[in-house]
């Protein structure tokens, strides 16, 4: 699958996003590295910050799936990740992440958008 798919199935699941508050429809597609897609969205909730991220939902649900960090080769959201979730990023290995921002759409290595990242391990 190539970085435009990804990004396209990541923008068509945004549309099942359930943000009433923000109206700020995020969706993922995370592509792990035996082809499986993985799609998530964001979920937000009245009491605050109880909502979910669409990177957390869709890696999630990968997880639940038996994946584990370094098995994802992909990762494609609408918008640009927050920080929280570039720390998943980081933590689970993933290779790239295609985002949107500011209506470009750039590609780096989760090391690029979480300089100093902290690994609990070291």
């Amino acid at each position: 699958m190539t970085d435009a798919e990804l990004l396209a199935r990541a923008d068509a699941i945004a549309e099942k996003a359930y943000a009433p508050y923000s109206n700020f429809h995020v969706g993922v597609a995370v592509l792990a590295r035996d082809g499986n897609v993985f799609e998530g969205v964001n979920v937000e909730n009245g009491a605050y910050p109880l909502g979910v991220c669409a990177e957390k939902n869709a890696i999630s649900t990968a997880i639940t799936q038996g994946y584990r960090p370094g098995d994802f080769e992909a990762l494609a959201v609408n918008a640009s990740p927050c920080g929280g979730c570039r720390q998943w990023l980081a933590e689970m290995g993933i290779d790239r992440v295609i985002f949107r921002n500011r209506g470009e759409i750039l590609t780096m290595p989760p090391a690029a958008l979480l300089p100093e990242s902290f690994d609990l391990a070291d």
